[in-house]
């Protein structure tokens, strides 16, 4: 595996080029411009394939606190909460008790208050109240999911989603029953659920993360996502960052792309295909 370097050096010579002997903090116009070519072919490729060595998990256990509070008809302020423990003023969490609308959040806590995003619609002293948290941040990483890796593992039931707009809507504002099974939907950077739990569930899905690059400083694999240093290593082949990094400057330059496209959309067949292999299909499949 290549440096960024080694690559961008093996790219200029075969285009007959100046070979660099570094290309990082270089403010050579042709060296300044072959280091953004060759990004960009990073980044375009992280979006192309579903990539083994990009491909991650995320699990979390969901959230949830019950405290008692008093309320009071139409106000937003739930007063004398037992505890406010894990509470944060960020709108994740949904709130459900006796005189608590549907699909109301918790929108600010200071000391034993809390606020709401609707207003009670009873007034009552002591009560019972779950706050459940209904919207989790992504990974760092995150640049999009794997579709069906959605699994509620504390009941072993895939979760159901993502679900549209209007379905979410309907979810979290109609009259209706909510079942066992967990829906999902990402909205706002956030992973949200439906309904809120009482319960700590596992909760875990696949996605695709956009940290393609590593350092050398990097015992952990790739932890950047572009190349910066000349020391860098990136998770594509060899031959396709250079091959992409030279079709790139043959087409900035106005030069026949013809060839040179060929060769790179075969390497990329193949380093798709090579990539994390693939499951047999049987033309007499029998039940599992």
């Amino acid at each position: 595996m290549s440096t960024m370097l080694q690559l961008l050096q093996r790219a200029m010579g075969e285009m007959g080029l100046a070979v660099p002997t570094n290309v990082s903090g270089s403010t050579n116009s042709d060296l300044v411009q072959s280091l953004a070519l060759i990004n960009s072919v990073g980044y375009e490729l992280t979006r192309v394939h579903q990539w083994q060595a990009l491909t991650k998990e995320n699990r979390f256990t969901t959230v949830f606190y019950k405290y008692t509070g008093d309320t009071t008809n139409g106000s937003t302020s739930v007063i004398n909460l037992s505890a406010t423990t894990g509470l944060t003023s960020d709108s994740t969490f949904m709130i459900s008790g006796n005189g608590i609308n549907q699909d109301t959040y918790l929108t600010t806590i200071s000391g034993t208050t809390a606020t709401l995003s609707q207003a009670a619609t009873a007034t009552a002293t002591g009560i019972s109240l779950t706050f459940a948290k209904t919207k989790y941040g992504l990974p760092s990483d995150y640049d999009r999911q794997v579709n069906r890796t959605h699994f509620d593992k504390s009941k072993h039931w895939e979760m159901l989603g993502p679900v549209s707009s209007q379905q979410w809507q309907w979810l979290k504002s109609a009259y209706i029953s909510t079942g066992p099974r967990i829906r999902y939907r990402l909205l706002g950077n956030y992973f949200q659920i439906c309904p809120l739990l009482g319960s700590n569930e596992y909760l875990g899905f696949e996605y695709v993360g956009n940290l393609w690059v590593t350092s050398s400083t990097s015992t952990t694999g790739p932890d950047k996502t572009s190349f910066t240093s000349d020391t860098d290593i990136c998770i594509f082949p060899d031959i396709l960052m250079v091959l992409g990094t030279k079709l790139k400057y043959f087409s900035i330059k106005g030069f026949d792309t013809t060839d040179i496209r060929r060769d790179y959309e075969e390497q990329l067949s193949l380093a798709k295909t090579h990539d994390a292999g693939a499951a047999g299909i049987s033309f007499s499949p029998r039940m599992s």
